[in-house]
Parts: structure tokens; C-alpha cells; sequence
């Protein structure tokens, strides 16, 4: 679906400032809208919304259609009659410019139980009402999800195929029993999501109010250890005694990584997906539009071909290319849900057949400015290269920041960098890439906060292929000043991308 002509900011919601260690819903998430609003940004970019397992990534998640309830502000809470100023009386001091998930996820956890226990006994006949609803609405991921995490927490956090058999092939007698052994721990469950869906639905109608879209992410691939792959183990490749997966996905030697990016997760069985006309697919695609306006696509090129990796190799090199029925799926999801609102990731090794794909249904692709200046002319991702149903990028969240990259690029990409800028301005290399990118004729920008603030190394969000110490970068809320705004609103009304009213 071609764009409109416009601009935004990426910014994952855990980059918020927050007396709680980690960004939430709350007051800081208000103010950033206003920042977009005052900079007469259209959209807000953020990555996956789920909760999150090993090593904090948004791309490894518990669950594909379930929100991360580390994001649900406490204040919020607070505001509901859910806690007090009390329970909030012996917060450490947590560092404003990480999240310490370690040390915030706990004391989060205790607040969001003390909550629940509140809600019990204190929740009016209105919130008890939209509990209700809420629950009947998602049951038909809620149900699974809620038992998932229960059943995590009485075995340790382990993963589900390492439970007794029953409860792991799911016997129907087995998790009746489960359910009425762990009726506390899944209200829990389901109270939390329903209290992120809550707080995000609001965040999301007041960004919507002053003109300002939410771009969410799906990852292509959902984690091994997720109530997804436990609840549908038919439409995963899975090793069929074990449980384990039986081919992994990821992506062969590239611009991140000279032995590919082993992701561990299970591919599909697209066989069996196509049999049941997709409905796994059309139930994400139709429960993320409900809270998001426009769904980036992570890993679009699987659609077409995926890499798929044996069990047992302990790199990405040894897999192979394996064809996807890319174009039956979002034929489907076409007819079920209509024109989709879709940006396709469409980096990496992309071949003629994932073009096409892509353009049959009009998605845009995206290009990244940071990999333009190490090639020659031809490069695709050089500007006067694009054409205009395209997204633009200074970097993303798998890329340095763009001063950091630039600090450390090699000296032919520099001088190559430096012949088509002229000269580096006065407000640094940051400003310069976001002027060529807002300059393109690409119909939609965005651009990263760390480079909107110029910042380097040290607020790089992820480093594909590393999986510890990522995802962790914060903002001071002093920094989003009014001077920066004004600077950025030049620039935007400058190059055509300001809403029409402005």
C-alpha cells in the first residue's frame, strides 16, 4: 500500500525514562508523542511488542499476540487505585541510561501482583466489566497463554518440551487438572495482559488524536519456547519424540555476520499451515492491527525462500534455501482483512523473487543509508536510487548509531560519504544523513532518536548475532528539547513531509 509522503521516529517503548528501570506506557510515553507532534512527525516506529525471554529480545518472545507487561506503567496503576505512593517507597536508584532488566523486572513483577491482588478486592463493576470482555475477546490465544506462563513458573522457567509428556503433547485430562491447580496464576496472567492492552489502547488513541501512526513489527518467526509453538506444534518444524526444533531459522553469511545469524527458532511447516488456509497467520495479522495502524514485517524475504538449518549445527552456514508459499498466504490475508497497511524488511539477500513478491501486493521495501557508501553507483540503497514506495533509514535497530558507524567506517567509505555530502555540516554527520534521508524521494523516513540526538556507540540498541547486553539503551527526557524539535520540523516541512494542515 503506497504511503503518503512523511515521516517518523523508531523508538522502542523500553527507551522511555522511568523511575521503574525500564520505559513504560506512562507520562514519559505522552511526552514523546508531543515531541512527534511538535516535530510534525506522522508515525512512531516501535520494535515487537511481546514479552520477552532469554537475552531481553523483542525478536524472542513467549508469545506472538501477547503484550510485555514489563511496559505497563506503575503510575498508571497508581492512578487506577491499583497501588499507592507506599508501595513504591523503596525503589533503588536505577540508571537513567540502561535498563537493568535483572534488577527492574522483579521489583516490576511485585508491583504488577500487588496490583492483581487489589484488583480483586477493589475493581469496580466497570473494570471488572472490561476484565471480562477483555478475557472473552483474546480468549482464543489468552487461554493458551496464560497456562503457558503458569505452567513456566511451577517448572522454573524451563521450556515446555522438557515438562512431563502430558502436559507437553497437552493431554486434554492433564491440563484440565493444571487449570484448576493454577487458577490464581492465570488470572494473573491474563490481568496483566489485559492492563497492558489497557494502557497501550490509550497511548495509542492519544498518539492517533494529533495525527501520529503507530508502525509495529512482526517478527516472521515466533520462539521455540513460546505458547505459540506449544499450542500449534502441527504447523512448526518439530522433531516429533523430542519436541525440539527440527530446522532452524536464520540467515547465511552476511553484511552482520561472516557465519550467518542462527535465530533457533522453529521454522513452519507450511504444508500443514496451507491445509488450515493459513488461520494462525490471519488471526496475527488481524490481532496486531488492533493495536498498531501499520505492521513492518520483519524477515519479509522468508515469505518467499527461508534458510532452514538442521538441528544440531551451531552456525547458520550449513542450511539451505527452502521455497514459501508467500504469495497463497497474503492472498488469503488479503481477502480476510482487506488492503494491508505493510512494510516490508526486505534486507539482506534479496533475489528477483522476493521483489516480486513484494511488489504484487505493493508493500514498501526499505533502504538503509548506512550500507550506500561502501560500493560503487549502482549501489541500491544510494538515493538517487530509490524509487517512491520505498522507506527510508539512516540506520535501524541492527545497525550502529550513524555517528557511530561513521566513526568507525573504513576510509573508502568515508571519502565516499564526504564526496556526496560536499562537506560535514556544522550540526554533525547525524543531521547530515537525516537531511539525505528526509531529501529522498522515498515516501516515508524514519529515523532513529539516537541519531535525532546524535549519539554513538554506546546507545546502539542491538548487535545482531551477540546475544546478551542488548536492548538497553535509554533516554534522558531533558534531551527531547525544544530546539531539537524545531530543527527537526525545519527540515521536515523542508523536504515535503509535513502533514498538509501544517
Amino acid at each position: 500500500m503506497p504511503f503518503i509522503r512523511s515521516s517518523g521516529v523508531l523508538l522502542h517503548p523500553t527507551s522511555f525514562p522511568s523511575r521503574f528501570g525500564i520505559g513504560d506506557l506512562g507520562l514519559e510515553a505522552y511526552k514523546f508523542i508531543d515531541f512527534l507532534e511538535k516535530s510534525y512527525q506522522q508515525y512512531w516506529q516501535v520494535l515487537p511488542l511481546g514479552p520477552t525471554g532469554y537475552g531481553n529480545s523483542p525478536y524472542m518472545s513467549y508469545s506472538a499476540l501477547a503484550g510485555n507487561h514489563l511496559l505497563i506503567s506503575p503510575d498508571k496503576l497508581l492512578d487506577e487505585g491499583l497501588l499507592s505512593e507506599e508501595d513504591f517507597a523503596n525503589l533503588p536508584n536505577f540508571a537513567n541510561e540502561k535498563v537493568d532488566f535483572e534488577q527492574a523486572a522483579p521489583i516490576k513483577i511485585q508491583l504488577l501482583k500487588k496490583a492483581c491482588e487489589n484488583f480483586k478486592t477493589k475493581a469496580s463493576p466497570l473494570q471488572k466489566k472490561g476484565f471480562a470482555g477483555f478475557c472473552e475477546t483474546k480468549g482464543y490465544w489468552l487461554d493458551d497463554y496464560a497456562l503457558f506462563m503458569a505452567l513456566k513458573d511451577t517448572k522454573n522457567s524451563t521450556s515446555w518440551h522438557t515438562w512431563e509428556p502430558e502436559l507437553a503433547q497437552r493431554d486434554a485430562a492433564a491440563l484440565e487438572k493444571v487449570q484448576r491447580q493454577l487458577t490464581d496464576e492465570i488470572f494473573y496472567y491474563k490481568f496483566i495482559q489485559y492492563e497492558f492492552f489497557r494502557q497501550w489502547s490509550e497511548l495509542k488513541s492519544y498518539a492517533n488524536m494529533r495525527g501520529i501512526e503507530i508502525i509495529g513489527d512482526i517478527p516472521i518467526y515466533v520462539a521455540h519456547d513460546s505458547a505459540d509453538v506449544w499450542a500449534n506444534p502441527d504447523i512448526f518444524c518439530l522433531d516429533e519424540e523430542t519436541g525440539e526444533v527440527a530446522l532452524m531459522a536464520g540467515v547465511p553469511p552476511d553484511y552482520f555476520s561472516a557465519t550467518g545469524q542462527l535465530w533457533g527458532n522453529p521454522v513452519y511447516n507450511w504444508e500443514e499451515l496451507q491445509k488450515q488456509n493459513f488461520k494462525w497467520w490471519v488471526q496475527r495479522f488481524e490481532a496486531m492491527l488492533d493495536y498498531v495502524d501499520v505492521i513492518r514485517i520483519d524477515h519479509f524475504r522468508g515469505f518467499e525462500a527461508f534458510w532452514a538449518v538442521p538441528q544440531g549445527e551451531e552456525t547458520a552456514m550449513n542450511g539451505e534455501w527452502v521455497t514459501a508459499p508467500g504469495e497463497e498466504l497474503f492472498d488469503v490475508i488479503k481477502q480476510k482483512l482487506g488492503k494491508l497497511p505493510v512494510l516490508a524488511e526486505d534486507l539482506g539477500i534479496i533475489t528477483p523473487e522476493v521483489e516480486a513478491l513484494r511488489d504484487k501486493y505493493e508493500f514498501p521495501g526499505m533502504k538503509v543509508l548506512q550500507f550506500a557508501f561502501g560500493s560503487d553507483p549502482g549501489n541500491p540503497f544510494l538515493p538517487f536510487n530509490y524509487s517512491r514506495n520505498f522507506v527510508v533509514y539512516t540506520g535501524t535497530h541492527d545497525n550502529d548509531t550513524t555517528v557511530g558507524w561513521f566513526n568507525t567506517a573504513n576510509d573508502y567509505e568515508k571519502n565516499n560519504l564526504l564526496l556526496y555530502l560536499g562537506c560535514i555540516s556544522p550540526e554533525g554527520i547525524h543531521w547530515d544523513l537525516i537531511r539525505l534521508a528526509l531529501s529522498s524521494v522515498a515516501n516515508q523516513a524514519i529515523i532513529p532518536l539516537q541519531d535525532i540526538l546524535g549519539l554513538g556507540n554506546e546507545a546502539r540498541m542491538n548487535f545482531p548475532s551477540i546475544a546478551e547486553g542488548n536492548w538497553a539503551w535509554r533516554y534522558d527526557s531533558a534531551t527531547l528539547t525544544d530546539e531539537l524539535s524545531d530543527r527537526f520540523k525545519t527540515l521536515t516541512k523542508l523536504y515535503g513531509r509535513a502533514p498538509q494542515e501544517k
